[in-house]
Order: structure tokens, then C-alpha cells, then sequence
């Protein structure tokens, strides 16, 4: 299979996940601003994940356009990958419901966790399967940020049952490292 046809595939799972997303989020029954107050939290939570999505999107797309060739374990790597993401909606409806609560927002954390450990998966099939000469390999090289994002989710799960505001800080500030332009790809495909 041609790797065209496996980001096709992902970028309209993706979409989905969005649109799923935004359909959670609810109109106020008022027209005031005070009627706004109690969706902050559901729209904080969308807000957060919008931004997850968009950083998996745009972090995939970089992914293939550096991989050479698509093996089946890559494919359903990919689908592992797609399956964690998949849950955002749910557990994002369920922080924002909750007021970024202890269990919901730990839960939220491990989706996280573990939509990182599969993307770190794919990342490492893709590499294998474009053997040793492969440009994701020689791009991604030491990828402390992605060591480090699975410490910081796994410090927010347990951080959520004790203060659940420190918990959303550290997946905020695992967002926001990300959200920081990330060229190591696009500089190995140039070269």
C-alpha cells in the first residue's frame, strides 16, 4: 500500500475526531456572559484537545512524508495510534463535564499517555521498515520531546488525584512544547 493512501486515511479519522468534538460542545441557554461560564470548562477541554489533534495531524503528516515505503506492522501501528486518539472525544466530554475532576481528568492523561507511547511506536516501525538508511531516523535523531511528553502525562495521571488543576497544567505544557515549530523533518527532506 502506498503511503498516500494511509494519510488519506488518517487525516479523515482525524477530521472526525474533530467534528465528534465539536458536536459535544453545547449552545448556553442564555444570551448574557454569565451564561457562558459554566461551558468554560467543556470549551477549555475542546480548546486543549483541538490542539492535540492538530499537533498529531501536522506531526503525522511530517511522519510519512519522510517514510519511504508502508509495511502491514506500520499500518496497524497506525491504526493503534488512530484507536487512542479515537477516545479524545470522550474523555475530553468527560473533563470538561466534570470540571477537569480527578478520574476524568486522569483518564484524559492516559490517552494521552498512551496515544504518545503508539505514536512512538509508529515512529519506530517506520524507521525499521526504511532500514538503516532511513531519513526519519537520521531526522528525528535523540527526540527529547518525545521522551519526555510520556513522563509528563504519566506525572499528570498521578498528579490529577491529588491536585487535578496541576494535571491540566502539565498537559498544557505538553501541548505547548509541541506547539513549538519542530523542523528536524523538514530540514532532512531539504538535504
Amino acid at each position: 500500500m502506498g503511503k498516500g493512501r494511509l494519510e488519506a486515511f488518517s487525516d479523515g479519522v482525524l477530521a472526525i475526531i474533530i467534528t465528534i468534538m465539536v458536536l459535544e460542545l453545547k449552545a448556553p441557554h442564555g444570551t448574557g456572559l454569565d451564561a457562558l461560564g459554566p461551558l468554560m470548562p467543556s470549551f477549555l477541554s475542546y480548546v486543549l484537545s483541538f490542539v492535540y489533534v492538530g499537533i498529531y495531524w501536522n506531526n503525522h503528516h511530517h511522519l510519512l512524508h519522510a517514510a519511504k515505503s508502508v509495511s502491514g506492522a506500520v499500518l496497524w501501528a497506525n491504526l493503534h495510534l488512530l484507536f487512542w486518539l479515537s477516545l479524545l472525544p470522550f474523555t475530553t466530554a468527560w473533563m470538561g463535564e466534570n470540571h477537569f475532576e480527578a478520574l476524568p481528568s486522569a483518564v484524559y492523561g492516559f490517552v494521552l499517555l498512551m496515544a504518545a507511547l503508539a505514536y512512538y511506536l509508529l515512529q519506530r516501525l517506520i524507521m525499521s521498515t526504511d532500514g538503516p538508511d532511513s531519513l526519519l531516523k537520521k531526522a528525528v535523531g535523540a527526540d527529547w520531546k518525545g521522551k519526555l511528553s510520556p513522563v509528563f502525562y504519566a506525572a499528570g495521571i498521578l498528579t490529577s488525584f491529588w491536585q487535578h488543576w496541576l494535571a491540566q497544567a502539565l498537559y498544557v505544557f505538553v501541548a505547548l512544547m509541541w506547539l513549538v515549530p519542530d523542523r528536524r523533518i523538514e530540514r532532512a527532506i531539504k538535504h
